[in-house]
């Protein structure tokens, strides 16, 4: 696996270490902190204090995808996120990524500016496909979900759960190549939270180089979760220890790049690891 990521515009991701995405939701319902960052002085505002806290990524949202959130129109989707991808590229090179499924934020994010597409639904949905191919050096994080948003987490059940999850990591990953996507250009995310229950989200986490199998850079995203929630009996504004300890875990386990809402923190956790792994540059 190659330890740089290129990006558009000639921008690099240097993942020899274990990077930090930053989480930055632009939308009123997102589980833990939704409704906090709509306008674009305050969105403009936290992004650079994601920046300064450690972030080498930020990953800019408009639709939530909590068990039972409303679908989202298209045309709110895109006044939510492009304006801010604007916004930010005006006033800094950072890496920008876009969590979306559809097509067409994709594609008007990437013209605005974004660097990485982070599609939950692994470009399963329609033209997702056709438009990142069009995009020689976007990123693109493939993540596992079982289901679908509104009801994943009714029922999660798995013959062989890392079987499962290998398998459509390899169907994805072929589905892209064929498109005209680079492998170089890929990222694998097994989807913490998406169509698991509370032991799947652990065997994961406990196995999370398994994945390493694939020669590709992994993403882990628990941040404040159930996951850490119902483990540890606490509320979404009590989940940082628990946050912490799973972002270790899976930079221990060969993540390298963690998804998080609490940047600061994270890195000095990474910063601590990375000393005694790595050692002091």
């Amino acid at each position: 696996m190659t330890s740089t990521l290129t990006l558009p515009r000639g921008r690099t991701l240097n993942l020899e270490k274990t990077v930090i995405m930053g989480i930055l939701n632009v939308t009123p319902d997102s589980f833990s902190d939704g409704g906090q960052f709509l306008k674009p002085a305050e969105v403009l505002k936290r992004a650079m204090q994601l920046l300064d806290d450690g972030a080498q990524i930020l990953d800019i949202g408009g639709e939530s995808t909590r068990p039972g959130a409303p679908d989202v129109t298209l045309e709110e989707e895109l006044a939510r996120v492009i304006p801010v991808i604007r916004v930010i590229r005006e006033q800094s090179d950072c890496i920008i990524s876009i969590d979306t499924s559809k097509a067409q934020v994709m594609e008007q994010a990437i013209l605005a500016g974004a660097d990485i597409v982070n599609d939950v639904r692994a470009l399963q949905e329609h033209r997702a496909l056709e438009v990142v191919s069009q995009f020689e050096d976007v990123a693109i994080c493939l993540m596992h979900m079982q289901g679908q948003p509104r009801s994943m987490q009714s029922a999660p059940h798995y013959d062989d759960l890392f079987a499962d999850i290998n398998t459509f990591f390899t169907r994805r990953i072929k589905a892209c190549e064929t498109a005209g996507i680079k492998l170089e250009q890929l990222i694998l995310d097994p989807g913490f939270g998406f169509g698991k229950t509370l032991a799947h989200n652990y065997e994961i986490l406990a196995k999370f180089d398994d994945f390493n199998k694939f020669d590709l850079p992994l993403l882990a995203g628990l941040s404040r979760k159930s996951m850490i929630g119902n483990l540890l009996n606490r509320d979404i504004n009590e989940r940082l220890a628990g946050s912490l300890a799973g972002a270790l875990i899976a930079a221990q386990n060969g993540a390298k790049i963690i998804r998080v809402h609490d940047v600061k923190e994270t890195a000095d956790v990474l910063n601590v690891y990375q000393a005694c792994t790595q050692g002091i540059l």
